[in-house]
């Protein structure tokens, strides 16, 4: 009996345990001894099949632990999947193992893992609920294997699983449920190409590992969806984030804009705000698209277009490399931002450049009426000044808007066919920066501004209105002091109707620029003053050193300008006559002889003649 101990110890072959019973036989022992060797053989070979199915059983444990083990560490679902069909093939030795998972829109089960297949189709194919063996699991959740597929009744066979089973020449299939809780999430298969019965043991391994898969399923399918929950929460937290951080810039860049406005700030403090916020340029544009801040040089007529599209929709407008705000008042245009950058600009950041146009919009309003209003006060009281020849009180009101009206000042009258409140506007504005008064007359706009130069001033309003107006303005002008107000008036507008009747209708000049004209026109008639600027070197040449100039000139512009027929009428000498002339020449400037300048001349001697009673030559 010891030698089957030894056999079982070594772990001998079924056919060495043979051995004992033959060697007795052949040594001639009784049948009582062979009787007995032959049953401790029988005893000695069932121990042998016990011991081998407790070593496979606890093989099978192990490659049990040690999957849930290796699942355990598995956090990607798709490698989760594929490492349990694999150890499924491997720990029930089958050609292929593969595993379908349940389909709740549809309503079936379809092929998610396969190792070992080898036909597309059969990697493709979906398991109606019911329909074949994979299906009847899926339906009941109960295991079932077979150990020939097609000849087995118990199965509801269809073409579409046969041809993929067929395809993939499976015989043997057996399919356990993939569980979680009560619910089932899918089949785990192992199948043979070959007829084979698959033992109670094998069934009961495949349950154990289809558990184990479940839970690792159901782990990896938590953790993924905790991932992307995670990385949901971590996009959304992110927009959040950029959101709060837009809102708070925002609102950051309207507290500055505002506190600008309570301090005083004007345009150019907002478009400064604006460049610090949003990075760039920024151009701000009057209602007549001229730059308050900013270059309009680059500016096309797409900036323009886009204005107005901005006024239509009441937002920002891209258009090219620009973004554009504009805000309108009763359907005009007040202001328009240009912002160009080459950073992103946000929907945020265009809500920025809308609220500084509405600032910088109210900011123009707010300076329209206090212009409007300082206007009405400057123009009141220039209204009185030319109504009222008595200063009186005037000046203190005068003093008040800070106007000095002792000082030298040019009255100036602009005659114009444009917009009157435009041109009152532009009136307003110029008094306002100039320190100065202006009043709207009807079609003409009046200003009392410092200064001594009448037709310089007179040119240069003229020229500016005209640019304001889009159409020509003619501007005549006078000294306003010490003169009274209302005569300089009167002169000023006597030099811009007599500017308009020569012609020189947009164009700008005082009455002494217009020579013997602004005479004729001013109402002062200051003939002393005209006969200084026409003759006065002459005059005071003869009374110095007693010599004959004008009464020479008289005689010469008298014949026509002959020099012998002057000789003859003076009784003297021609190179006499020749000589009093150049002196003139010395006296007045070259150009006496000229048309324009001999006219005059010729006016300011018949004057001296009336006034000294000098008879004629």
């Amino acid at each position: 009996m010891n030698v089957y101990l030894e056999l079982l110890v070594r772990e001998a072959s079924a056919v060495e345990f043979e051995g004992p019973v033959l060697q007795a036989r052949a040594a001639g022992a009784d049948s009582a001894t062979l009787d007995d060797l032959e049953q401790a053989k029988v005893a000695a070979l069932k121990v042998r099949a016990m011991l081998r199915r407790r070593a496979k059983r606890e093989a099978e444990l192990s490659a049990l632990f040690d999957t849930a083990s290796d699942l355990a560490g598995l956090s990607d679902l798709d490698a989760v999947l594929e490492a349990i069909v694999h150890r499924a093939r491997l720990l029930l030795g089958t050609d292929i193992a593969y595993m379908t998972l349940n389909d709740p829109e549809h309503g079936d089960t379809y092929m998610r893992v396969t190792d070992g297949s080898i036909s597309a189709h059969f990697r493709r194919v979906r398991l109606a609920m019911g329909a074949g063996l994979g299906g009847l699991v899926a339906q009941t959740g109960m295991p079932y294997n077979t150990a020939d597929y097609f000849d087995d009744p118990r199965f509801r066979h269809t073409n579409t699983i046969d041809e993929a089973v067929h395809e993939e020449g499976l015989v043997a299939i057996l399919g356990v449920p993939l569980r979680i809780g009560a619910q089932v999430i899918g089949v785990l298969f192992a199948a043979n190409r070959s007829a084979r019965p698959f033992l109670q043991e094998e069934v009961a391994l495949l349950v154990s590992l289809a558990a184990h898969a479940a839970v690792a399923i159901d782990n990896a399918r938590l953790l993924q969806e905790t991932r992307a929950a995670l990385a949901e929460l971590s996009q959304a937290n992110g927009l959040i984030r950029a959101h709060s951080e837009a809102i708070e810039r925002a609102a950051d860049a309207h507290d500055r804009m505002t506190g600008l406005v309570l301090r005083g700030g004007g345009v150019e403090d907002v478009a400064a705000v604006v460049t610090e916020v949003l990075g760039g340029s920024l151009t701000v544009l009057d209602d007549e698209g001229r730059p308050l801040v900013g270059q309009a040089g680059d500016l096309d007529a797409g900036v323009f277009d886009a204005a107005q599209s901005s006024r239509a929709l009441g937002r920002t407008v891209k258009r090219g490399d620009a973004f554009v705000a504009s805000v309108d008042v009763g359907a005009a245009p007040l202001c328009t931002l240009v912002l160009r950058t080459d950073s992103p600009v946000s929907d945020t950041d265009q809500r920025i450049l809308e609220r500084a146009a509405l600032v910088t919009a109210l900011l123009l309003l707010f300076r329209r009426s206090v212009s409007e209003a300082e206007g009405r006060v400057r123009g009141e009281l220039l209204d009185d000044l030319i109504s009222r020849p008595d200063l009186g009180g005037l000046r203190d009101r005068a003093r008040r808007l800070g106007v000095d009206l002792g000082a030298p000042h040019v009255l100036i009258v602009a005659r114009h066919e444009g917009q009157r409140e435009r041109a009152a506007f532009w009136a307003s504005s110029q008094a306002s920066v100039a320190h100065g008064l202006a009043a709207a007359r009807g079609d003409e706009v009046v200003l009392l501004l410092p200064g001594d130069k009448p037709g310089l001033m007179a040119r240069r309003a003229a020229a500016e209105l005209s640019a304001s107006l889009g159409r020509p303005a003619t501007a005549g002008a006078a000294a306003g002091s010490p003169a009274p107000v209302a005569e300089a008036y009167r002169e000023a507008q006597r030099c811009a109707d007599a500017l308009i009747s020569l012609g020189r209708t947009g164009d700008g000049a005082s009455a002494e620029e217009l020579g013997f004209v602004g005479l004729l026109i001013g109402e002062g008639r200051d003939v002393a003053g005209f006969l200084v600027s026409a003759l006065g070197p002459v005059l005071d040449y003869d009374t110095r050193r007693g010599t004959a100039l004008v009464k020479t000139l008289t005689a010469y512009f008298g014949v026509g300008g002959s020099l012998s027929r002057t000789a003859d009428a003076l009784h003297i000498h021609v190179n006499t006559v020749t000589q009093r002339l150049d002196r003139v020449g010395q006296l007045l400037g070259g150009d006496w002889q000229e048309p324009e300048r001999a006219l005059e001349i010729q006016l300011a001697l018949r004057l001296h003649r009336l006034r000294t009673h000098m008879p004629d030559a």
